[in-house]
């Protein structure tokens, strides 16, 4: 289960310093942001990251506190008036539901989600990021939780600002904007911008600063869970599990394309849910795969799971030596990290090309977008997932009833074989012979008897229903079946039905047996026409 490799053991300690570096500003970043103050969201890199890596199914992933996870989370802290025991309850129940995703193998499932919803939710989650942070760069703290209150605060912190907070955080995002790719490979921008504001701050006072940090190892919290809150937690812990899994499975998708690897999704979602049920029990912040901190660790050479577990042993090294010296970062210069962090969310590079596509995919894309940052995460997520199954169903429907045809109409040599011709020139025309060509879904199934009513010629007196390329049918297929039989006996039609394998014969007796005489069915096309034939000549000699 743990798959360690130590083939590769210089380029995963490269890369778990480096991911390990790159993960500082933005775990302190974030745990500002999710309310629970930044030791939490360093204890959640550390505690998710290592636990996700040792239990995970992608080995050169890198786990830690993410946008989706962080805005979640900060409106649970909100909801819940800042009780520890309740929060971090809710994050071990999120652990606790991605394990039972990974058990029930869920995981391949979470992966369908379509692309125009994942980047309408996580472009909307950059714009909560920064219109969370933008008053703090002004050097103000938005009063209330939730981007409504943030967006409104944005107007009288700009009327009004704290100029050295301004300063310094435009000079850090100037930084984390503009930082050469030549030093980054050495120092990463987020850390350039959090340790040259830092420093700035200590010229220019004025900026508000983060204040006391706690140092040391993290304590237990105990899980607790009140009737008045257990909606709340529940449902936040779900969404909280929701996104998580799909932001550690997008990440998982991207090591795979840079690895050449493929990674085990419902392994990978029992090690995140691990992870975050021990990061609950010790004060972190839920965590996800970060796909930032994942790519950086595997272009400088990390691989295994040993190096996203490297690097949360560096961190809390830090936590450990170093966390009193973050007291002083100005709020300003994490809110710029956030800012830049946001930019690098928003999918600017479909945004831009979305007019050259389907204006579907566009407008469901503005539809999340739009939800995710005024309504909620997951009432984004589901509608966009219903609106695209839609709009998928449609489209299937609208091909499979192309494929349907009378194939009488379109030449005896071409569609039938030459026994079957040499039977349907004694059908005096009054045969028609339905060709369904692939499977008959139930969004097709709503219009087949209409379209087969249209092409069904006035003086036939026999329809046959061809499902030889049919692998398939549900209640909804049997059902439409059912109503072209009825019409045929308005009409005075027989109905025969043809190239049936087991499993659509089993449904049709079983749903429509009563409408349909037991001798209408045949194994091949062939036996059918012949039937009919015999049919339409018998009915001949009666008149």
């Amino acid at each position: 289960m743990f798959g360690f490799r130590m083939d590769n053991l210089k380029g995963d300690i490269y890369g778990g310093i480096t991911a390990g570096v790159v993960a500082l500003p933005l775990a302190l970043a974030f745990g500002e942001a999710s309310g629970a103050g930044p030791i939490a969201g360093l204890y959640g890199a550390i505690i998710v990251g290592f636990f996700a890596a040792l239990f995970g199914g992608t080995g050169s992933q890198v786990t830690g506190p993410t946008g989706p996870m962080v805005v979640v989370f900060a409106g649970v802290y909100a909801a819940l008036d800042g009780n520890p025991s309740l929060v971090f309850t809710t994050v071990v129940l999120a652990g606790a539901f991605q394990v039972a995703f990974g058990v029930l193998k869920l995981g391949q499932y979470i992966r369908l989600v379509p692309y125009p919803v994942i980047s309408g939710f996580m472009s909307g989650i950059g714009c909560i990021i920064i219109a969370l942070q933008t008053s703090r760069l002004f050097g103000h703290e938005p009063e209330g939780s939730g981007t409504i209150p943030a967006l409104v605060e944005i107007p009288g912190a700009v009327m009004d600002p704290n100029f050295a907070a301004l300063g310094i955080g435009v000079m850090t995002l100037i930084i984390v904007f503009n930082w050469p790719s030549s030093l980054g490979k050495w120092v990463p921008a987020p850390l350039a911008g959090l340790i040259i504001g830092t420093l700035t701050s200590l010229f220019f006072v004025g900026a508000p600063i983060l204040g006391d940090i706690p140092t040391g190892l993290p304590s237990f919290i105990m899980p607790s869970l009140s009737q008045d809150a257990l909606l709340v937690v529940v449902e936040a812990a779900f969404i909280l599990a929701l996104l998580g899994s799909i932001d550690s499975l997008l990440t998982s998708l991207v090591a795979d394309n840079m690895t050449r690897t493929r990674h085990n999704s419902n392994q990978e979602l029992i090690g995140q849910g691990v992870g975050n049920i021990a990061a609950g029990l010790f004060g972190g912040i839920a965590s996800a795969g970060a796909t930032m901190r994942t790519v950086i660790n595997i272009r400088t050479g990390g691989l295994t799971k040993i190096s996203g577990m490297l690097h949360s042993v560096l961190l809390l090294a830090i936590v450990v030596a170093l966390a009193p010296l973050a007291s002083i970062i100005p709020h300003t210069v994490l809110a710029a990290i956030l800012i830049k962090t946001g930019w690098d969310i928003i999918d600017r590079a479909y945004i831009l090309k979305a007019h050259r596509g389907p204006r579907w995919d566009l407008a469901l894309m503005m539809l999340v977008l739009t939800l995710t940052v005024f309504v909620d995460l997951i009432t984004a997520v589901l509608a966009g997932v219903v609106m695209a199954s839609l709009a998928f169903v449609k489209q299937i429907a609208d091909e499979q009833l192309k494929q349907l045809r009378d194939i009488t109409k379109e030449g005896l040599s071409v569609n039938f074989s030459q026994e079957e011709a040499e039977l349907m020139t004694h059908s005096h025309e009054r045969i028609n012979v339905f060709d369904f060509g692939g499977p008959l879904s139930f969004g097709a199934a709503a219009d087949v008897g209409h379209q087969i009513r249209e092409k069904s010629d006035q003086i036939s007196q026999v329809m046959i229903l061809d499902f030889g390329q049919v692998p398939f049918i549900d209640v909804s297929a049997a059902r439409a079946v059912e109503t072209i039989a009825n019409d045929g006996k308005i009409s005075k039609k027989q109905v025969y039905i043809s190239g049936m394998n087991e499993k659509v014969r089993d449904v049709l007796e079983a749903l429509i047996e009563d409408v349909i005489p037991g001798n209408h069915y045949f194994n091949s096309r062939r036996d059918a026409i012949a039937a009919a034939v015999e049919y339409v000549e018998s009915t001949d000699e009666n008149i």
